[in-house]
């Protein structure tokens, strides 16, 4: 499950709510166990994922570099690359 979880900093454009959505998701879902939670955990996990999504917002928005953003598509041929090395 965590393997989804992307790299959300130093990109232009910068990582969308969805990215940072579907990274907080991932990361409940890895620790709770649960694709998806019983209807009684539902109301739990997802104020955990809500949760998840407002701490990796201020920490996107606190962190600074002096490295030049990347570019998202030449970081996805690289782990393209990186895949086709692995994996053949």
């Amino acid at each position: 499950m965590c393997r989804n979880i992307k790299t959300l900093f130093n990109f232009e454009p910068p990582a969308t709510d969805d990215e940072i959505r579907a990274s907080a998701l991932q990361f409940v879902r890895k620790l709770s166990g649960f694709q998806t939670p019983s209807q009684i955990n539902q109301p739990t996990f997802d104020r955990a994922v809500d949760d998840v999504v407002a701490v990796a917002r201020r920490l996107l928005a606190s962190l600074q570099t002096g490295a030049e953003p990347r570019n998202r598509e030449i970081e996805a041929e690289k782990a393209r690359e990186r895949s086709r090395a692995r994996f053949g």
